[in-house]
């Protein structure tokens, strides 16, 4: 076999459609348009390419088919410890062959510890966490949008290397056919009617507004989580732009404390319902399909993308009520089924709470893990 690095638009159309050939008889498989991957690696759309180093591999058989691939990164500013730096490797696939993983991950540890890595997180994105971030490793169903599926050989290809858990990420449905239970119900209802506290759902019109209360909020919710590196407006904007095509304003949701931003809930609509036959294309012909089944097809699910509320109003019923007013506009349109929470990781217990305060069920488990180079 032969490890080729991505260096032309041959090799990098490689990468991006392996997936493709890999799971072409997975009928659980949804791909990722092309467009939002090569995002990623593009330094004018991604602006982690400004603090981070990242590339890119496939692996070939001797005769000349693809047999997997792997990407390497380093976000510089994400490693607070300088002496101990630790990179990432995302957007592996491989043929169910112990010997193709491997030499997938010994070329992304080598080219990291040239970097000056200490050791390896992975399968993690060289951008937010919100997406392509975790190992599938229960759950084996169709994924939702920006979330990561992989078959569950995988998970012996990464133990049996080395790779130790780092956190598992627990993705937890609502059905909207339950009713919230009454307690929750309860406290969203007495924080929503108070007045000092005004729930406001998205407008476009207010982008930059609502752009700056993100950032506001997000950097003061998640500052004390380890690995924590404040988001920037920059970061936020471009992700904005990236899901305008498919924004519903009545499920993003802001709080304000006399006129504090204080928290918010952010909340798409599952697309990928619409993506499981464009094979990754949004040529010209897909788009005009993407415009005919938004409005042909219902949609049955939403997924929200990331909560957050500043830490002096944590455990007050916000973010019960930013759920609540979701369900509130939600139920009526007697079309959303389920309703998928955003990840948490297990070592976010108040989040857990939440999670488990709305009556969710758990659906799927995702799981970072980290290899120490010996």
């Amino acid at each position: 076999m032969e490890i080729i690095e991505v260096t032309d638009k041959k090799t990098a159309d490689l990468f991006i459609s392996y997936p493709r050939k890999l799971y072409k008889n997975d009928p659980n498989f949804i791909s990722p348009l092309d467009k939002e991957i090569k995002a990623i690696f593009d330094p004018k759309l991604n602006n982690f390419h400004e603090h981070g180093i990242r590339k890119r591999w496939v692996a070939k058989d001797t005769n000349g088919a693809i047999t997997g691939r792997i990407a390497a990164f380093i976000n510089f500013e994400k490693n607070k410890d300088p002496e101990f730096i630790i990179g990432g490797i995302g957007f592996f696939e491989s043929i169910a062959d112990e010997k193709n993983a491997f030499a997938l991950f010994n070329t992304a540890k080598k080219w990291l510890h040239q970097q000056g890595a200490k050791a390896m997180d992975g399968p993690v994105n060289f951008g937010e966490n919100d997406k392509f971030w975790g190992l599938l490793v229960e759950g084996f169903v169709s994924p939702s949008l920006g979330m990561n599926y992989n078959q569950p050989h995988y998970i012996k290809f990464f133990e049996d290397y080395g790779f130790e858990k780092q956190y598992d990420q627990y993705t937890n449905v609502l059905q909207v056919a339950n009713p919230l239970p009454d307690r929750f119900k309860k406290i969203a209802d007495w924080i929503a009617n108070k007045p000092e506290y005004k729930f406001v759902h998205f407008d476009n019109r207010y982008f930059e507004k609502f752009a700056a209360d993100f950032k506001e909020i997000y950097n003061d919710a998640w500052s004390e989580f380890e690995d924590f590196t404040p988001i920037q407006i920059d970061t936020i904007k471009q992700s904005f732009r990236e899901m305008k095509p498919i924004v519903d304003e009545k499920i993003i949701w802001f709080t304000y404390f006399n006129e504090e931003p204080i928290a918010f809930i952010l909340a798409l609509p599952d697309i990928n319902v619409l993506l499981k036959t464009f094979n990754g294309k949004m040529n010209l012909w897909n788009k005009l399909r993407f415009l005919w089944l938004k409005k042909t097809t219902t949609i049955r699910r939403i997924r929200f993308i990331v909560m957050g509320c500043k830490k002096k109003y944590q455990n007050k019923g916000i973010e019960s009520g930013l759920i609540r007013k979701i369900q509130i506009e939600v139920v009526p349109r007697n079309t959303i089924t389920q309703v998928e929470l955003a990840w948490v990781g297990d070592f976010n217990k108040k989040m857990i709470a939440i999670h488990e305060a709305t009556g969710a069920q758990k659906e799927k488990v995702h799981r970072t893990y980290r290899y120490v180079f010996p």
